[in-house]
């Protein structure tokens, strides 16, 4: 929810002013959300009604669920983005010093790890069935994990699932903690497994393990803005640098760098180059030229192809200067709230019409690089 509140106010922003600095930090808790950070724009946003907006569409709109969108309190403390940061944007220079990475691996067809794909795919369901009535006494909060069998880098089946769904008190749903069970067995978890094609048989399943799950959402647990990094990725396949995405316009490289180093890989595996690869970039605060682009294929490189080889073709296709990210990307659109939910990769590239025209969303997850990189190290 916190993600969701910061992208939204990005996207706000950008829809008026693409060249607004955003550093949006939200939190949330028990009948409150408060908005912090540092926006600097020529635009006005009406913060407290966005707010209210995506919490009543994430599902919140009962007090009793602990936050209700038309009459929690929202509490905002915002400043301009810093001079001195601002100085070096400007220019074209990184928003920030730091370290991002970009994984892919050619275990799925979205070119992601086996695990992480199976757990968005299974909160995505939980959230399918949950808005479109199947499952009524479903609330908006749950969480899911999924656990591999592996042989070396291949996944062999599923081993375990934990699928936890906030739900309505037994006497509102009318099944026991049992019932419920069996119906996110055969509404959730086992749909997924099929439709993603995983061997699943004998596998351990734990369905809300600790019992009920009623007081959930903000209420049962505080949020902030940037709690699920690993989520957000690669479910701890790959590396993190350790940046958060959301509420971050993409001068910010903790952004935009992990989203191009995404696109990298995806397009060195789909290229055939290697069948599992990380990108690490690494960039100077103020600096337009990331201080280094490696590749490591884990020794998966086709016909002996060598990390420097990789690290050299990906420098001569890709152009990791911030500006360039932006424009390759669109990064400067109000794209980046869908992408706060169920993941920032592994999507499916989109077009999306707007007041301002098309949008392309996911734009790093295009593999539109792949016959220059094959040209590029020769094969």
């Amino acid at each position: 929810m916190a993600d969701q509140i910061s992208d939204a106010v990005l996207d706000a922003i950008l829809g008026k002013d693409p060249g607004g600095r955003v550093a949006c930090e939200t939190l949330v808790t028990t009948g409150m959300a408060l908005v912090a950070g540092e926006i600097t724009t020529n635009t006005y946003v009406d913060i407290p009604r966005l707010v209210r907006e995506v919490i009543a569409d994430i599902g919140y709109d009962r007090a009793d669920y602990g936050i209700d969108a038309e009459t929690c309190a929202v509490l905002t403390s915002i400043d301009q983005q810093s001079r001195e940061i601002g100085a070096g944007v400007d220019k074209g220079g990184a928003g920030d010093q730091g370290i991002m990475f970009g994984f892919a691996c050619d275990e799925t067809p979205e070119l992601m790890p086996a695990p992480i794909s199976c757990a968005h795919a299974l909160v995505r369901r939980l959230s399918e069935v949950r808005r479109s009535g199947e499952v009524a006494w479903l609330r908006p909060d749950g969480k899911s994990q999924a656990t591999f069998e592996y042989d070396g880098f291949r996944p062999v089946r599923v081993q375990a699932v934990v699928l936890s769904a906030q739900h309505d008190d037994e006497k509102d749903a009318g099944l026991s903690q049992e019932e419920m069970r069996e119906v996110l067995l055969a509404k959730v978890i086992e749909p997924v497994l099929r439709e993603k094609g995983f061997d699943h048989d004998g596998f351990e399943r734990h369905i809300n393990p600790s019992g009920k799950f009623v007081l959930g959402g903000p209420h049962g647990d505080a949020g902030l803005t940037g709690r699920k990094i690993v989520v957000d990725t690669y479910g701890g396949m790959g590396r993190h640098g350790g940046g958060a995405f959301s509420g971050k316009d993409a001068t910010k490289v903790d952004r935009s760098g992990a989203y191009a180093a995404r696109w990298a890989a995806k397009n060195l595996v789909a290229a055939r180059a290697a069948t599992r690869c990380e990108v690490q970039l690494a960039y100077a605060i103020g600096v337009a030229e990331p201080v280094q682009v490696f590749v490591d294929s884990f020794g998966t490189a086709e016909g002996g192809l060598s990390d420097e080889r990789l690290s050299k073709a990906v420098r001569e296709v890709f152009d990791f200067k911030p500006r360039s990210m932006i424009d390759a990307l669109g990064l400067d659109a109000p794209i980046f709230r869908p992408a706060a939910a169920y993941g920032h990769f592994g999507r499916e590239p989109e077009v999306v019409e707007s007041e301002g025209g098309p949008l392309q969303r996911f734009a790093w997850e295009k593999t539109d690089r792949v016959a220059e990189l094959r040209t590029a190290l020769g094969i």
